[in-house]
């Protein structure tokens, strides 16, 4: 049974009561890596393997995302800025005490390719808030491997091997 969530704005990713904050850089450009966040929506299960299945929904305004385990989002695109931010809310989730969820992906151009920047926004009850605070270190694991396989696929010489380090202050 799906829950809606409180619709939240992009100012939320700054005052959300939990922030969980990623950083890593990869070889491949902004481009490329907005590219396959916000355009080539249906192949995110090929580098991010928590995802089973992500799909836009009617209209393109949004995505439904499907975890391994059962876990099925529906979410709202708030910033669609190429090269740059991609953000989204999830404005339904089938899993109890989530209250609000936000995401946004920064990209910043580096002299080696990409600085990819994840914050993970979130308002939900106290056990869950304390679960996500203590499951951080998975999520950064999940992040940093996403984005390793992203490079990985963007590659455009197959041969060379990914550079994914995180960035400096790769955790915030």
């Amino acid at each position: 049974m799906a829950r809606q969530l409180r619709p939240v704005e992009l100012d939320f990713v700054d005052s959300a009561p939990l922030r969980l904050v990623f950083a890593a850089e990869v070889s491949a450009s902004a481009t490329a890596v907005y590219q396959a966040l916000a355009e080539d929506v249906e192949s995110l299960p090929e580098w991010f393997t928590a995802v089973r299945l992500a799909r836009p929904t009617a209209g393109g305004a949004g995505r439904e995302i499907r975890l391994r385990g059962g876990v099925r989002f529906q979410e709202t695109i708030l910033a669609r800025e190429p090269s740059t931010r991609y953000a989204y809310r999830v404005d339904t989730v089938n899993t109890p005490g989530m209250r609000a969820l936000l995401e946004e992906w920064l990209l910043t151009p580096t002299a080696t390719g990409t600085r990819v920047r994840w914050t993970f926004a979130a308002d939900a009850a106290a056990p869950v808030l304390m679960s996500l605070r203590l499951g951080r270190a998975g999520l950064g694991k999940a992040f940093r491997d996403a984005v390793r396989r992203l490079d990985l696929r963007l590659a455009a010489d197959p041969g060379r091997p990914a550079s994914v380090r995180p960035a400096p202050g790769g955790e915030e």
